[in-house]
């Protein structure tokens, strides 16, 4: 099956307080991977910081995988948005991608999400970067039109072009979780 998560991979597990100073430098080397790309100077620019990273822990939704040596080499921040799980930032490290790591995260993250009664998630992403929107399409999430957005994701996306963002190439996208995910956003 295309897409699937290799076998032996090691399982995304909730973050430790203790893991938090290491995700800023997930973070910018995965950002690094956009130099020359119209969006990398906010990526460079803007990262997450340690309140952010500590809300999404006391809330359990954030999680991290480990290489096979045990190093950290990804996670994802979640929150809410409007009822819906929202993906807020999702990383692997380069030196452990294309190894399956980023896709058992991301559907780990949604399991708990599901099983704590999200019925859809949400995220915002990059359309032309074949990590980013091509990566959720291939897990189910699909494009939703600015005509569909509601205010908290208006919002969002008002942030993001305040940021920098290169707005024409930035787009919201939407997946069922569980049952009927209540419409679009």
């Amino acid at each position: 099956m295309a897409g699937a998560v290799r076998s032996g991979s090691p399982e995304p597990r909730l973050a430790r307080a203790d893991e938090l100073a290491a995700l800023p430098g997930i973070e910018q080397r995965a950002g690094e991977r956009l130099r020359g790309h119209e969006a990398y100077p906010v990526f460079a620019g803007h990262g997450l910081d340690q309140d952010t990273l500590r809300a999404g822990l006391q809330r359990r939704q954030l999680w991290v995988v480990e290489a096979e040596g045990g190093d950290l080499a990804g996670y994802l921040l979640g929150g809410e948005l409007e009822r819906r799980f929202h993906v807020l930032q999702m990383d692997v490290d380069p030196r452990h991608a294309r190894r399956g790591l980023g896709r058992a995260l991301l559907r780990h993250a949604l399991a708990s999400a599901a099983g704590q009664g999200y019925g859809s998630a949400v995220l915002t992403t990059l359309s032309d970067v074949p990590w980013n929107a091509a990566f959720y399409a291939s897990e189910g999430f699909i494009v939703v039109p600015p005509a569909r957005w509601r205010a908290g994701m208006q919002a969002v996306m008002a942030e993001e072009a305040a940021l920098g963002f290169p707005m024409h190439l930035r787009v919201v996208m939407q997946r069922a979780l569980q049952g009927d995910p209540g419409g679009l956003l």
